[in-house]
């Protein structure tokens, strides 16, 4: 097992064993005050799950932050370091010796345990909540780790509006893409379009005989370009009618027709401005 996991696993240990000793705590409080132990055996069951939840939460965030914490050593060099990490994590550990040695002489176990967990919760809260954010904090006024992070900050920003180009530059080619195949499907869905345009005009005698050509027209259709090479087409079919016949209403038969070809689904809205 490598220095990462020892790390980890003994962080993992330390902080179960604080929350451990906020739980008996707090039992004894309860206990003291008068409550009866169903009642606080009772509260202790249904705090257990929120406990184990927030514990799993603080866990993946500080192992979650590894990566980012390796990127920023120059900054940290203290906290940061091997020996400095091993103490942070093995904190309320220590905390056991700091209350067995401030208990030496008590006879009674109940006071024993009170002062070995009393000694838990100082010891973790002085170092988790005060030395370690001040440490942090002096950690950055020096030269060499302003310096860094300014040049880190300067690298993220640049990273960023790389991204930025790169996505402007790939909507840029995404669009010059359908546009050159909007001009290729205009020249080669023409001829199909006024197939289409007669097609709608068919009476009851001939509509089998336009369906199955108005299949055969969006077959190909998806064959060229998928669906929107159809709904291209279907439009261009659509705005050709109504040039050709203006006096008549437009029946969409073609969007019956077509439905069940590749993704081709009769639409209850029709996508086509000029339909």
């Amino acid at each position: 097992m490598n220095q990462k996991n020892t790390l980890k696993m003994v962080h993992l240990a330390g902080t179960i064993w604080f929350v451990v000793c906020l739980g008996y705590l707090s039992m004894l409080i309860m206990r003291q005050a008068g409550f009866n132990w169903w009642l606080i055996f009772s509260l202790s069951g249904q705090s257990a799950l929120l406990i184990f939840l927030l514990i799993s939460l603080y866990l993946f965030a500080i192992f979650g932050a590894t990566a980012t914490d390796q990127k920023t050593t120059i900054e940290h060099p203290l906290t940061n370091s091997g020996p400095y990490l091993s103490f942070y994590v093995s904190v309320p550990l220590l905390g056991v010796l700091t209350g067995a040695v401030a208990m030496a002489g008590e006879t009674r176990i109940t006071q024993f345990l009170s002062g070995i967990a009393l000694g838990t919760l100082a010891v973790t809260f002085l170092t988790w909540v005060i030395i370690d954010p001040l440490a942090s904090m002096l950690e950055t006024l020096a030269p060499t780790s302003r310096e860094h992070r300014l040049q880190r900050l300067a690298e993220g920003k640049r990273q960023q509006e790389e991204r930025r180009r790169n996505r402007e530059a790939l909507l840029s080619q995404l669009f010059a893409q359908q546009e050159q195949d909007r001009r290729r499907w205009q020249v080669l869905l023409t001829p199909d379009a006024e197939k289409l345009t007669v097609l709608l005009t068919a009476n009851r005698a001939n509509f089998e005989q336009a369906e199955r050509q108005a299949v055969g027209i969006g077959v190909r259709a998806w064959q060229i370009g998928g669906l929107d090479c159809m709904r291209r087409l279907h439009c261009m079919a659509l705005e050709l009618y109504k040039e050709k016949y203006q006096n008549l209403t437009i029946t969409d038969h073609i969007s019956n027709w077509w439905d069940g070809i590749g993704s081709w689904r009769n639409p209850t809205v029709s996508f086509c401005p000029l339909a």
